[in-house]
């Protein structure tokens, strides 16, 4: 584990730049960037799980590596991708969000900012402490890395970057979806193995076929109304908007007077946008 382990911390920092802060890349063209980091640390996961020594401990033999000629070709690969796609990718990522930076206008600029000015003070720690510029690693580095989830934590709160409320939605619907889903294909393979009576340490095949295939089939609707009942209970202004757009929608099918259907329809974004001012 320790040959590959720190691979998807390297994912994490190379994506961050390309995907902050709405989880998109800046334009559709830069998804190629996005597509080519994933892959490359794919790569080099497994690359670096297949090295024939410990990375850490280059006396010790991996006992899941390759060995002999494929051993030291794998070696050889994966030092040019590091000595030259690593580098390549982290200033294709830096460049995105300049691109972004350039565009963004108002929040998202501001949160913008925070996380450049971290991410450049880290860059700035790290190269002037390089051993290859005859620095050393210092305190100053540590502390500059943690500037960057402590500036992603400012654009979350300061700046609206995730509504709390939304976070707490989502980890609650999908927190129980994930507990619902669960127990049904459980109990789907429990009930199906002991009717026919093959359950044993290992269950019979076309028994957790049968459980994946109605955890799928329950998958949209379980999440539909798991959200609704969290939105009644956890955020009634949603479940009041919803239900109130829900009705003015019945409504609009029979009516037929423009009048009637402008002053009804501008009493519901009222209700439930709550402008300063609406006009139709």
């Amino acid at each position: 584990m320790s040959n590959w382990v720190w691979v998807p911390a390297i994912l994490m920092f190379l994506l961050l730049p390309v995907l902050f802060p709405d989880g998109q890349p800046p334009s559709p063209r830069w998804r190629l960037l996005v597509w080519a980091i994933v892959a490359g640390a794919l790569v080099s996961l497994v690359g670096s799980a297949l090295l024939p020594r410990i990375v850490d401990a280059p006396s010790l033999r991996n006992p899941l590596g390759l060995h002999g000629a494929a051993g030291a070709m794998l070696e050889q690969a994966l030092s040019k991708a590091f000595l030259f796609g690593l580098p390549a990718a982290a200033v294709a990522a830096v460049v995105s969000l300049i691109v972004r930076f350039r565009r963004a206008r108002g929040v998202e600029r501001q949160q913008l900012k925070w996380l450049a000015y971290a991410a450049a003070g880290f860059a700035l720690a790290s190269v002037t402490q390089d051993p290859w510029l005859g620095g050393s690693a210092t305190t100053a580095v540590n502390l500059t890395m943690w500037a960057i989830p402590a500036a992603i934590g400012v654009a979350i709160l300061r700046y609206h970057l995730y509504d709390i409320d939304r976070l707490i939605n989502r980890t609650l619907v999908y927190g129980l979806l994930t507990a619902l889903l669960a127990g049904v294909y459980a109990a789907v393979v429990l009930v199906l193995g002991q009717l026919f009576g093959e359950l044993g340490d290992q269950p019979p095949s076309w028994a957790v076929a049968g459980a994946t295939l109605a955890v799928a089939a329950l998958f949209q609707p379980a999440r539909h109304r798991i959200q609704a009942a969290v939105d009644r209970r956890f955020n009634r202004r949603r479940y009041d908007a919803a239900k109130t757009v829900e009705a003015f929608s019945v409504r609009l099918r029979d009516q037929i007077d423009l009048d009637t259907l402008s002053a009804e329809l501008l009493t519901v974004v009222d209700q439930t946008v709550e402008p300063t001012r609406a006009s139709l």
